[in-house]
């Protein structure tokens, strides 16, 4: 599709070798470092960050969508202030987060069981609707042609998308349905934004302007129906 865009997401190895097509079908535009963590282990360079190729099927700008998206700035857990220093100008940040860069370690794996489907390379949902947020609008489709457990279909569902997967076992695809099912959109004031256990993960520039219109907070959210509850 002209306004198409295709992410690839594998070790670095291997996505410089999908680079050798991918460069003669479509334009690069960037390579996202997800890191994941990880420990070394002597006598190699363990990979630490997974690589996200983002290419688009046009080489203009006008062609193909793409949105300015912010994600939260970190904060200390026990006290709630910022990490970062800011160069002693904290007063002067944003009031939800800085714009994203192509290096990102605030998504991490998914480490305990309960939240694991039963597939060894499934992906956090708040990754997928980054990507989503990213390159996508409202009704626009989202194909993922290993659909594994439906992480994909799940994150385009929560983000008012229409979705097509594909999956060869059909074990995973039953825990797919099951999965995309149960998922639920998630709004606030009208904007679809990406929650995760409670808290905004990644949100469009443009819609924060306008959901912070109604002076509320972007920190606390009712995870029953993702409205505004508390202020900072």
């Amino acid at each position: 599709k002209p306004t198409g865009a295709i992410f690839v997401h594998n070790i670095p190895r291997w996505l410089s070798h999908y680079a050798e097509h991918l460069n003669k079908i479509a334009y690069f535009r960037h390579w996202i470092a997800w890191n994941s963590g990880g420990a070394p282990m002597g006598k190699t360079l363990l990979p630490n960050h997974y690589g996200i190729s983002y290419y688009t099927k046009s080489k203009s700008h006008k062609d193909f969508k793409f949105f300015d998206i912010r994600y939260p700035h970190p904060r200390c857990r026990a006290c709630d202030e910022f990490l970062k220093d800011y160069g002693g100008k904290k007063d002067q940040a944003h009031g939800f987060g800085p714009l994203l860069s192509d290096v990102w370690n605030d998504i991490h794996r998914i480490r305990h069981k309960k939240r694991r489907a039963e597939h060894p390379c499934q992906l956090p949902i708040p990754l997928l609707e980054r990507l989503i947020l990213m390159t996508t609008d409202e009704g626009d489709i989202v194909l993922d042609p290993f659909m594994g457990t439906g992480t994909t279909a799940v994150a385009a569902k929560k983000l008012g998308r229409k979705y097509i997967g594909i999956e060869l076992d059909s074990d995973y695809v039953k825990i797919a349905e099951k999965n995309t099912k149960a998922a639920k959109e998630t709004k606030i004031n009208g904007h679809f934004v990406s929650v995760y256990l409670g808290h905004i993960r990644t949100m469009r520039n443009k819609d924060f302007k306008e959901i912070w219109k109604s002076k509320g907070d972007l920190k606390l959210l009712d995870k029953k129906n993702y409205k505004i509850t508390k202020s900072i």
